[in-house]
């Protein structure tokens, strides 16, 4: 696997990408270069991130089983049904109702049960089911968002694309008695994060 050779080694992770059938979650028009590594279109000037950024994402999150995981950006669905496939239960927030509505169908044509998609301004997280042992964010952030900050339990872990509407460095911050920790990860190219926490409309 192309994933494996470029250095992601969590095997847990590894057998998420393989079990999850990445064309479902593709439109029909791109569906010939659904297992490309590469980002692909899926509307309303949107992307599925490419299979390898997916995968280097949720290994920082350093999920078990027992996890619930919060999401901001839904898409497509697709990053939502790695999550669940690794973690106990997810919440997904999506901005855009047609793209939620998008991915409510493709996790339920794979069978997937433990995902929540969620309409709504993700920069705000969702405290109804906080706190929440992983948050990823799958849009760029000009910096963390408080609230989220805030939703994350004791120990966890957030994984974020942060910098400026053109760049980004991927961050994880985890929370220890109260306090944040940073570490950074490399480049990347996000689509920005809308709303009250991120970029403005």
């Amino acid at each position: 696997m192309q994933i494996a050779a470029r250095g992601v080694k969590d095997e847990r992770v590894l057998a998420a990408m393989r079990s999850v059938p990445r064309h479902l979650f593709v439109p029909l028009t791109f569906r010939e270069g659904a297992y490309n590594d590469c980002p692909l279109p899926i509307g309303r000037g949107q992307t599925i991130s490419q299979p390898y950024i997916v995968a280097v994402m949720t290994e920082l999150l350093r999920l078990e089983p027992g996890d619930r995981v919060l999401e901001i950006g839904g898409g497509s669905g697709y990053q939502a049904a790695i999550l669940g496939t690794l973690a106990r239960d997810v919440i997904s927030i999506e901005r855009i109702p047609e793209v939620a509505r998008m991915a409510e169908e493709n996790l339920s044509e794979t069978g997937i049960v433990n995902v929540t998609i969620v309409i709504g301004n993700g920069t705000l997280g969702y405290p109804d089911k906080a706190p929440y042992d992983a948050i990823l964010i799958t849009a760029a952030a000009p910096e963390v968002p408080p609230p989220l900050i805030d939703q994350l339990a004791e120990g966890g872990r957030l994984v974020a694309p942060v910098g400026s509407r053109d760049l980004q460095e991927l961050v994880r911050c985890t929370k220890k008695e109260g306090a944040i920790t940073r570490e950074y990860f490399g480049g990347v190219v996000f689509v920005p994060l809308l709303g009250r926490h991120g970029w403005p409309e």
